[in-house]
């Protein structure tokens, strides 16, 4: 830990490595949701189905649902700083190649998809040791302060990049957006590089890899409030956040909007995250996990049909906000609430398994919603996935009374 940063508020800031980390990742990160926003859109403006948004969706998590949880095997057993840096740079080649096609007017909507998929199979391997190389930048008593800033720094991104985004496509095209997520990845490769660690050890594999599994499955299964934090993040990612993959639809079907108006909705959503994310790593200490948690993912459903009912633009403006917020906060302590019971020899895979519930199941959840939305219309889509989403943190709240209690 840096001495002249030991006073700062955020402790996880006062190492150094986490602030390259940081800084790095929060550069590329705008660069991301630009990519998002300008993936959304182009694909809407090639094909004109919302089927088609979901499914290019979809593919673009296929990866993390396929091969996720054995990536968290490797990630335990790899230099996960190595892993990251590989992971990030590969991650650069879909956004060029989007650019280029884009440019040369040779992009078609399965272009869109097999470059997704790739990036899919990418972030398999770069989401659990990502996560799982946090705690070795700050270690455990400025995990949380970790994890809330870095989501902090996901929804800044989530504010920048949108709105960016909006603005260039109505004046530069979708290509521009593409090629600047590609140029930002360079921020986050030169922080990891610049980063000093220790000397990595390898450790010697003590079981086979079906028996590293079995081993993170029964931790799962033998600590009630983890398991049931991972059954909530699955219903979650199948049923709850799959809004965001409706937003194109959203902004010119149902409000009417453009471009421009489409990267407001989606700053919106990373206003309120940013807020909420930020109230997180200011009260750490002070925060009760478990019911805070609960309470979050609850208003998070009843939020989120709100939206979908919602016609008035400013009034969808402001429900994305404060859905924004109660999903952060609720996504962090999910993260937080694992992270501080699992033990170190079983972070990767366990981080895995959550990167498995939370990102993999994704193409599930952007499927059941572009098809549902084709049959019942969108904003129905959406109003159903919100109240089923209440209906199961009410059910855990009841159930599993040790998470209410958890601090």
């Amino acid at each position: 830990m840096d001495e002249a940063a030991r006073g700062f508020r955020f402790g996880a800031l006062a190492h150094r490595n986490f602030r390259l980390f940081f800084l790095g990742q929060g550069v590329s990160l705008i660069g991301t949701w630009m990519q998002n926003v300008a993936q959304g859109w182009l694909v809407l403006e090639l094909t004109n189905s919302p089927f088609y948004v979901g499914l290019v969706s979809a593919l673009g998590s296929l990866g993390v649902l396929l091969l996720t949880i054995y990536a968290g095997v490797v990630a335990d057993r790899t230099n996960k700083h190595r892993l990251v840096i590989l992971t990030q740079s590969l991650s650069m080649l879909p956004a060029f190649a989007l650019a280029a096609l884009v440019w040369t007017r040779a992009v078609a909507v399965w272009h869109v998809a097999a470059l997704a998929a790739f990036l899919g199979l990418v972030n398999a391997f770069d989401i659990p040791a990502r996560q799982a190389f946090i705690v070795e930048l700050v270690g455990k008593d400025d995990l949380v302060s970790a994890i809330a800033l870095n989501s902090s720094a996901f929804n800044a991104a989530r504010v920048i990049g949108p709105a960016v985004a909006g603005a260039v496509i109505g004046v530069l095209g979708v290509g521009v957006c593409f090629f600047l997520n590609g140029v930002s990845y360079l921020a986050v490769i030169g922080g990891l590089l610049a980063m000093r660690l220790p000397r990595y050890v390898p450790r010697a594999p003590t079981a086979s890899v079906r028996a590293r599994l079995r081993e993170v499955v029964a931790f799962i299964g033998g600590d009630r409030r983890i398991a049931t934090v991972v059954v909530l993040m699955a219903l979650f990612s199948i049923l709850g956040f799959p809004y965001l993959v409706m937003m194109p639809v959203f902004a010119r079907d149902v409000l009417h909007q453009g471009a421009a108006g489409y990267g407001v909705m989606m700053t919106s959503v990373g206003l309120g995250a940013l807020t909420g994310a930020l109230a997180v790593a200011l009260f750490d200490h002070h925060i009760r996990k478990g019911p805070t948690l609960l309470l979050a993912g609850g208003s998070f459903g009843v939020l989120l049909v709100a939206f979908a009912l919602s016609r008035a633009y400013l009034l969808s403006v402001a429900l994305l906000a404060l859905t924004g917020g109660t999903m952060i906060v609720n996504n962090a302590l999910a993260n937080v609430t694992i992270q501080t019971i699992v033990p170190d020899e079983l972070r990767g895979r366990v981080m895995g398994f959550y990167a498995f519930v939370f990102v993999g199941l994704a193409p599930l959840g952007a499927f059941q919603v572009g098809a549902l939305a084709e049959r019942i219309g969108t904003p129905h889509a959406v109003a159903l996935g919100g109240a089923l989403t209440a209906l199961a943190v009410a059910l855990a709240a009841w159930r599993v009374p040790e998470l209410r209690r958890t601090l």
